[in-house]
């Protein structure tokens, strides 16, 4: 068997035994894929930088960018396994075993774990040993001479394509309507309350101008779930404790019998670059969280509140941004309808003012009050900030492409600094004076707000920078700083060329 052949064989092995591996997850424990637990552990194992950079190259589209990675290395693995194998029985297979033994780990490690857990890990190794023991070895099995050449391709080819097809059947029955998607729909929520409604002139209808709502399908989602969890409802409960005179549970159907009430809120991303589009803005469903803390009764010396995750994902909120009179909400809706699984059905916090890595915890079933002093939060073990303010941030959506017409130009955006709110936005073009823009109604301080401006452009290129002045007075940054520790600043400036 040539190098090339036991490299096939490897990778033929890896893609069967990844393929038997999301099978069995999604027969029996769909949380507990190996593919998606060894990238859960990934993400929570490598460094701040190197999240950074994939979601400074990715954007929304990191978490296909890390499958991909992982795929591309176990392919790789597979590979050495195979030529390993043909080199040095049994360590090709030993490798392969380990491979799977990976997956068992982080999938015992994982927050709550399924008792069918380690089963598709251990099928997965086995498949995979199995196929390169079969694959690989010299001579047939009963040692009278070598497997032909044609069997071999049979055999390793069909390995490969029935994994791949086991991956993709696996990937599509995970993404369909099971049972909390088919909840989810049959939902019908409750009357609320409009805390804020928005006016009629909040949007300036300039086309290519980002929409004061952001449609559900296009709000960013940044989190760090691989496979986005799956509540039912009906088992659902929020648990308050720590710091306060007596626990709280809150069951769904207590939450649905709540007075409920309806605001607009503007979310952001606080690895959201200058520019970015890791903002949105949405018509958000829910209960006062400050209510559900009093009822708890937080005691004097509690600071913050650590928000747990189904999964584990954590989030340390300082305590005073959940009992101010801001509209932070146990949120139950988006823009009219249940929240959207991949939003954090069946309840997320929504919190004004906060990037969303210390408040806008999704799939929440804890609420524990403490202090910054006795714990610390996922994203802050990191490295980042403790406590996350947005910082004022303006942006250019008009025009978009790097060519306009020369003559009368329509530059417009949008900006935010939720909970203070805006007061001005001016542009510059070519670095000459700064003029004020003509500002769409704002529907809150906690909301973002359109903007836009007729500029005359003559024929060449030109520069157009924009920067906001907030609600306190604050006039935006020229100084860059990055999205690490707490998120970026500076101008954001386009440059066109009008002919």
């Amino acid at each position: 068997m040539s190098t090339g052949a036991a490299a096939w064989a490897g990778i033929s092995a890896a893609i069967a035994a990844t393929g038997a591996g999301e099978v069995a997850a999604l027969v029996l424990a769909p949380a507990s894929s190996p593919v998606a637990t060894i990238g859960s552990a990934i993400i929570d194992l490598a460094p701040a930088w190197a999240k950074d950079l994939v979601i400074a190259l990715f954007g929304t589209a990191d978490k296909l960018a890390l499958l991909a990675l992982i795929g591309l290395a176990l392919a790789a693995l597979g590979a050495a396994a195979g030529i390993l194998q043909r080199a040095r029985p049994p360590w090709g297979a030993v490798l392969v075993g380990s491979i799977g033994a990976l997956g068992l780990l982080a999938s015992l490690t994982r927050d709550q774990p399924d008792p069918l857990a380690a089963v598709p890990s251990i099928l997965a190794a086995a498949t995979g040993i199995l196929c390169i023991h079969v694959f690989v070895r010299p001579r047939a099995r009963g040692g009278s001479g070598p497997v032909s050449r044609r069997g071999f391709l049979v055999a390793s080819g069909s390995a490969a394509v029935l994994g791949a097809a086991a991956v993709v059947a696996s990937t599509l029955g995970r993404t369909a309507d099971r049972s909390v998607r088919a909840i989810r729909r049959a939902l019908r929520l409750p009357a609320a309350t409009a805390v804020a409604a928005v006016p009629a002139g909040a949007e300036l209808a300039v086309p290519g101008l980002e929409p004061v709502i952001t449609p559900n399908p296009e709000f960013y989602r940044i989190d760090t779930a691989l496979i986005v969890p799956q509540l039912d409802p009906s088992e659902w409960e929020l648990r308050i404790h720590g710091l306060v005179d007596r626990e709280v549970v809150l069951t769904w159907d207590e939450l649905l019998a709540l007075p409920l009430e309806e605001s607009v809120t503007t979310l952001s991303c606080v690895s959201n670059e200058v520019g970015g589009d890791l903002v949105g803005t949405a018509v958000w469903l829910g209960y006062p969280i400050r209510h559900l803390l009093a009822r708890a009764g937080v005691r004097p010396e509690a600071d913050m509140v650590l928000s747990r995750a189904q999964g584990g994902f954590t989030a340390g909120t300082p305590l005073e941004a959940l009992v101010d009179e801001r509209n932070a909400i146990l949120a139950i809706g988006m823009n009219g309808e249940p929240l959207p699984l991949e939003h954090g059905f069946p309840a997320r916090l929504v919190v004004p003012g906060l990037y969303g890595y210390v408040s806008a915890t999704k799939w929440v079933v804890e609420l524990e009050v403490t202090r910054f002093d006795r714990a610390t939060a996922y994203w802050t073990d990191r490295g980042w900030s403790a406590r996350g303010p947005i910082k004022l941030q303006s942006r250019i959506d008009v025009p978009r492409g790097r060519e306009v017409p020369a003559g009368e130009t329509v530059v417009a955006g949008v900006a935010w600094q939720p909970h203070v709110g805006i007061d001005g936005v001016e542009v510059r073009v070519d670095g000459g004076p700064w003029r004020p823009t003509d500002l769409a109604s704002a529907i809150s301080d906690d909301t973002w707000v359109q903007w836009m401006l007729r500029v005359d452009l003559g024929p060449g290129e030109h520069e157009l920078t924009c920067r906001a002045r907030s609600a306190a007075g604050e006039v935006q940054t020229e100084a860059r700083s990055p999205v690490a520790p707490d998120g970026a600043t500076g101008w954001h400036t386009v440059r066109v060329t009008a002919a």
